[in-house]
């Protein structure tokens, strides 16, 4: 683990590491960027019998970027230990996929839909299996993988160990999670604490729809603007902003669900390298997703979907740095109801971008 950079484990990971060694079931809500992903990957690690060619640890993601994030770091660390990490997701070779797993990988981290497809066939042998281990469970649980998940957990051994990790953890999926937990250990933070300390938080607010982008470009303008992550609420929103912005001789990458698996991965990697500094995205990126030089995001579109503003805004700040969040408010539209909301729900307030944007922006 030190190979990795971990020297002193994060509040998250001296939490919940013990009691998932230990095999308890776990339900674990952690911050973004605060290092759920190294408690969860040492825990699954730690319970695998190397002697055993067999898959005895499964961990499943939401979206084929997160699980390969996941998979990129655990292979890091099982090269150390010996032990075969695959990484099984949409978009990629499904023959190959079936042939290494035929072959019983000990780790396996994949995305819903492919690995039950796997488990269908027989491809994915789940007899052995200690650990299954959910990453943005709130979302895995809901969101349209309910029928994925219910299918996969047909396949579980009776005495599998089930953990969820999240930043949010709503009352209906741990009311859900009585169902197929056995006593859990639970690390919770109610909603109001769940704390946005680090993260500078801005409104614009604005009477037309329309003045958005020449807000947007106001901004580029007054301030040198370092890597930033746009988010809009609809595929469409996506292509029409990353379309204008090139038209303007802006050099951004786009992200969404309707992309093929080389597409998003090609694009994940434009932006990672800095050969792009806009991302544009829907939520499809707004959990999980380490960019390290992301130290803004701009919510284009106020988000509904109040439980996902703590994971948009997460994308920066991460890691103990500082991150500026700045949301375009249409005041003529619902935005002013959905910004009330989610300032009630987190107990934080969302104030006025100052004048002065060198007070804001001074720091990058």
């Amino acid at each position: 683990m030190f190979a990795y950079g971990w020297e002193h484990p994060s509040p998250i990971q001296a939490r919940a590491i013990t009691p998932m060694i230990s095999g308890k079931d776990l339900i674990a809500q952690a911050q973004s960027g605060t290092g759920k992903t190294g408690a969860f990957l040492i825990s699954s690690l730690q319970a695998v019998d190397t002697q055993i060619q067999a898959t005895q640890a499964l961990i499943l993601a939401p979206a084929r970027e997160l699980a390969k994030q996941i998979a990129d770091v655990a292979q890091n660390l099982a090269s150390h230990m010996k032990i075969d990490v695959h990484l099984s997701i949409g978009g990629t070779n499904r023959r190959e996929d079936q042939r290494i797993l035929q072959a019983g990988p000990q780790l396996v981290i994949g995305t819903p839909g492919r690995i039950n497809d796997h488990l269908s066939r027989g491809n994915l042998n789940a007899k052995q299996l200690q650990c299954l281990c959910l990453d943005e469970a709130d979302q895995m649980l809901s969101q349209g993988f309910e029928d994925a998940m219910y299918e996969i957990f047909q396949y579980m051994p009776s005495n599998v160990q089930v953990c969820l990790f999240s930043a949010t953890m709503p009352q209906e999926i741990l009311k859900l999670s009585e169902k197929f937990m056995r006593d859990p250990v639970s690390i919770l933070v109610k909603a109001q604490k769940l704390s946005l300390d680090g993260i500078a938080q801005y409104k614009i607010e604005m009477e037309e729809e329309s003045w958005k982008l020449e807000t947007l470009f106001e901004l580029y303008q007054a301030v040198s603007i370092p890597q930033v992550v746009i988010f809009c609420n609809s595929k469409t929103r996506v292509e029409q902003l990353a379309d204008q912005m090139n038209r303007h001789d802006f050099t951004v990458s786009y992200i969404h669900g309707g992309l093929n698996q080389d597409e998003r991965s090609l694009r994940m990697k434009e932006f990672r390298s800095g050969a792009s500094r806009v991302l544009i995205t829907t939520d499809l990126l707004a959990r999980g997703i380490d960019v390290y030089n992301v130290q803004m995001v701009i919510n284009y579109d106020f988000g509904k979907d109040i439980d996902n503003y703590i994971h948009r805004v997460g994308r920066s700040g991460r890691f103990g740095k500082k991150g500026i969040a700045i949301n375009f408010v249409n005041i003529n539209s619902r935005d002013t109801q959905w910004l009330e909301q989610t300032e009630t729900h987190y107990n934080t307030t969302i104030v006025p971008l100052p004048q002065n944007l060198e007070k804001v922006f001074g720091t990058f």
